[in-house]
């Protein structure tokens, strides 16, 4: 018995030593912002990728190397890409309009000839037919030169013709295999992999000898000079978030420092899998040295006040609700936020105690 009056007692000591945390409001500054988080990217940062199927046969760069737009990077070789191109070449030059200029001048002869036949048997048709209406010579010999006639007016106009054809055929052929050949060489130019910006090369993801296909990032560029701040905005936030908009920023790489950006660009389009949208800012306060894909924290100031009445964030509950020193509860209007404070429009005095929800 005496044990579990002891025991009781004990407890009893330990609960009244227990106190509950409260806390009256202050006037003080405040700030609300958005928590980001994101990497930094140069200017015009981008990924290179091939158009075509092949092996790298040359790196044309080194990391580090400065490029300008259209500056070779990596070439590309491809057998049958190879092979198309001198198909192409030797189609062109066998189908050429020129080289083929011997057809048409044998066409031509045939014209010649077949004309002088019909000038011939032309005469010969008009000479007897005019006997003929004279009632001299035979019927048959009429009928026979009018047949010679016909005949050959028939095979000169189609001399005629077929060298009209032929010309056309000939022309169609040889700019039908300029075009190709014109095209083989624009694709001998998609194995040469250029580079689309003013910059520098970071990252060389290839080496000689590897595979690559459209699919596989070959390089990584960007401009060295400018750099730009990529975050991630959380969905909820978003509509908050506007152009011009102070950043305060801290860097991975620069322990215990801030620096200072702006909004610079609002994506109209969210990512599905993050549930977040990218914000582009600028530095307005740089570091010193800066590297691409470094990553940092972030908060965007939304907005500011220098005499505010506060309370600690975590005495309220569910956002709108305090709790007296008395017990009572009571809804208060909630203004700014941060991360530990948040401004109480109204709904509680200077002077009235809140306690720390359990």
């Amino acid at each position: 018995m005496k044990h579990i009056v002891l025991f009781a007692l004990g407890i009893f000591v330990f609960s009244c030593g227990k106190k509950e945390e409260t806390s009256l409001p202050i006037v003080g500054p405040i700030t609300e912002s958005v928590y980001a988080s994101g990497v930094l990217k140069t200017a015009d940062q981008y990924q290179a990728y091939v158009t075509v199927n092949g092996i790298i046969s040359q790196l044309l760069v080194k990391e580090g190397d400065s490029v300008q737009v259209g500056t070779p990077l990596v070439a590309i070789t491809n057998e049958t890409q190879r092979f198309a191109a001198e198909n192409a070449n030797i189609a062109a030059n066998f189908n050429d309009f020129s080289a083929n200029s011997g057809k048409l001048d044998e066409a031509k002869l045939v014209i010649e000839s077949a004309k002088n036949k019909f000038r011939v048997d032309s005469s010969l048709y008009y000479r007897q037919k005019n006997l003929w209406d004279q009632q001299i010579g035979t019927k048959v010999d009429f009928e026979l030169k009018e047949l010679a006639f016909q005949t050959s007016k028939s095979n000169y106009l189609a001399a005629i013709q077929r060298y009209k054809e032929l010309k056309r055929s000939l022309e169609f052929s040889s700019a039908q295999s300029k075009k190709s050949l014109q095209i083989s060489r624009n694709q001998a130019q998609d194995f040469i992999l250029r580079s689309k910006t003013n910059g520098i090369v970071y990252s060389l993801l290839k080496t000689i000898g590897e595979i690559v296909s459209p699919q596989t990032p070959i390089a990584v560029i960007g401009n060295y000079q400018d750099f730009v701040l990529e975050l991630q905005v959380d969905e909820n936030d978003i509509l908050r978030v506007q152009n011009g908009q102070k950043v305060i920023l801290t860097l991975d790489s620069y322990k215990n420092q801030s620096f200072e950006a702006k909004v610079t660009k609002i994506s109209e389009i969210m990512n599905e899998r993050s549930k977040t949208f990218v914000v582009e800012a600028k530095f307005t306060k740089a570091p010193p040295k800066l590297f691409p894909n470094i990553t940092f924290e972030a908060n965007i100031l939304l907005s500011k006040k220098e005499n505010a009445v506060l309370i600690p964030r975590n005495y309220l509950k569910q956002d709108s609700i305090v709790t007296l020193a008395s017990g009572e509860e009571r809804v208060v209007k909630v203004g700014l936020k941060d991360f530990q404070k948040a401004e109480i429009l109204s709904g509680l005095k200077a002077t009235e105690e809140i306690v720390k929800p359990k």
